[in-house]
């Protein structure tokens, strides 16, 4: 099942939250700090030990103080007009996402908004690769979870999920 919230991830009950992060992996500002401070900081000391993470792939971290029993940490693409493969970098952050999640038996999973907000890549596109990717897995998870802080986000996620 696929479902859409508009709230804040780290306070989801899922087995895996995403982590939009950057390829350093050690934090930054939107939904990355706001997973880094809730975590705590053995978050930090685990991604110190992962040496970061290439666009459009995806590294797996215990949740510490999360709900959630781990964090993936993907690094999506910053927008730059569509020409230098950037579709293809975010599916794979879903993608690898899935497949990390899968590894570790996970059976619910929670998506932020990826590269949606500093990174520049636009909403409606970001959300038809998101959903697409979404149902190529949604046999495998009794729940997938679009997690939105804004609100048109999430009615783009549930327009081009036809729950409007």
């Amino acid at each position: 099942m696929i479902e859409v919230i508009q709230g804040d991830i780290t306070k989801l009950d899922v087995d895996v939250i995403v982590n939009a992060a950057n390829q350093s992996l050690l934090g930054g500002g939107g939904v990355d700090g706001a997973i880094h401070r809730a975590a705590g900081p053995e978050l930090l000391e685990a991604c110190r030990k992962l040496q970061g993470c290439a666009t459009g792939e995806a590294k797996i971290t215990p949740g510490f103080h999360l709900n959630a029993k781990w964090v993936i940490h993907t690094p999506g693409p910053v927008w730059g007009g569509g020409g230098r493969g950037e579709p293809r970098l975010l599916g794979n952050c879903y993608r690898n996402s899935f497949r990390l999640a899968q590894e570790k038996g996970a059976v619910s999973i929670a998506f932020p908004c990826i590269s949606t907000g500093v990174y520049g890549y636009p909403r409606d596109a970001a959300v038809r690769i998101a959903v697409e990717a979404m149902r190529e897995h949604e046999a495998e998870f009794e729940r997938i979870v679009a997690c939105c802080f804004d609100g048109d986000n999430a009615a783009l996620y549930r327009q081009s999920l036809g729950l409007t």
